[in-house]
């Protein structure tokens, strides 16, 4: 279940700054393996700096944490003593992954932290030529099981059961990452900003004077914006299939993973979630995408404060209940919004 981002973008605007003088500026840093965009509001570039500072350094401490890929993280600790022996992790670690268990409760298993034991067999990049055996996909799917993550309150320790098991935290540490740079941000003054890492962003005070608004655009052409919904302060995370993934024989297999077929995932090409956490929207797109249209649909209409949007295989759109999506007709102005989801 590794997220990527979708087009998530700042568009170039003029934007009407509050009566107060507000500088606006936006910034692209690599973090995490990911592109971080960051757009402040303040009255010093010095407060803007200070803001960028800070929510870089916070993505590096979260990554040196939660990342599956650099040697002598706690994950990765975690990852080399599976069906050896419980490793203690810090309380920020095991919060996280509890909050993650009960995500996997919630969507029968659709979210699975340890899915990553299939990426030995997926490798979205050149070097995947042709698609895993069955025998192959077999012999990791007894891997792939929440259940087998053990949690031990009293000890704070993480301990996978089966050897060979690993678990990843790609489908929820960026929106993670992005809801601690706006704890820390917050923190040393930041009161109206974005920051979006990949398919995760988060958004607090105003845009200027405005609040803050996305465009909804073609998932086949970004640059077609055919609707649009004013979100305020809130998060909002997309999972698509459109840019890891590789064509083997015709078809295209996306980076997403179903935890219970250890195949990628089919029907849906995006998913959306907005709420107000972006750790649970995070968690939630990838979620929602594997379990397709109509599970999806009844699981977010029956969360409270949670949205979607859905595009499917057939480039149809579908909502959740509490969605107002508006329309741009023909001849209205479509760069009038900051924000664009889907591509």
């Amino acid at each position: 279940m590794k997220k990527v981002g979708i087009f998530l973008s700042l568009m170039t605007l003029v934007f009407e700054l509050s009566s107060q003088n507000l500088i606006q500026r936006t910034e692209y840093h690599g973090r995490m393996g990911s592109n971080f965009e960051i757009t402040i509001f303040a009255p010093t570039d010095s407060l803007i700096d200070l803001g960028i500072k800070t929510a870089l350094d916070e993505a590096t401490r979260v990554e040196l944490i939660f990342s599956e890929f650099i040697p002598g993280t706690e994950v990765s600790t975690v990852n080399q003593n599976a069906g050896i022996k419980p490793v203690r992790v810090s309380k920020e670690l095991f919060d996280l992954t509890k909050r993650c268990q009960k995500i996997s409760i919630l969507t029968n298993g659709a979210f699975d932290l340890s899915w990553f034991a299939a990426s030995k067999l997926w490798h979205f990049d050149s070097t995947l030529t042709k698609v895993p055996s069955q025998a192959q996909i077999d012999s990791i799917l007894p891997l792939i099981n929440y259940r087998n993550i053990e949690l031990n309150e009293i000890d704070q320790t993480i301990f996978l059961k089966k050897k060979g098991m690993k678990i990843g935290y790609g489908a929820v540490g960026k929106g993670y990452a992005v809801k601690k740079c706006k704890e820390a941000m917050k923190r040393v003054g930041i009161e109206n900003a974005m920051v979006k890492a990949g398919g995760d962003l988060i958004t607090w005070g105003k845009m200027g004077n405005s609040p803050w608004s996305i465009g909804i655009s073609n998932p086949n052409d970004k640059k077609t914006v055919f609707s649009w919904l004013e979100i305020g302060e809130t998060a909002v995370s997309t999972s698509g299939n459109y840019e890891h993934f590789v064509i083997i024989d015709s078809v295209r297999y996306s980076h997403i993973i179903n935890p219970k077929t250890g195949y990628p995932s089919r029907g849906v090409k995006s998913a959306t979630i907005i709420c107000s956490d972006p750790e649970l929207s995070d968690a939630l797109s990838t979620s929602v995408f594997i379990l397709g249209i109509d599970q999806a649909l009844g699981l977010v209409n029956q969360l409270k404060g949670i949205n979607c949007i859905l595009f499917d295989d057939n480039n149809q759109i579908h909502s959740s209940n509490g969605i107002n999506l508006n329309y741009y007709q023909p001849e209205d102005i479509r760069q009038k919004h900051a924000l664009i989801i889907g591509k």
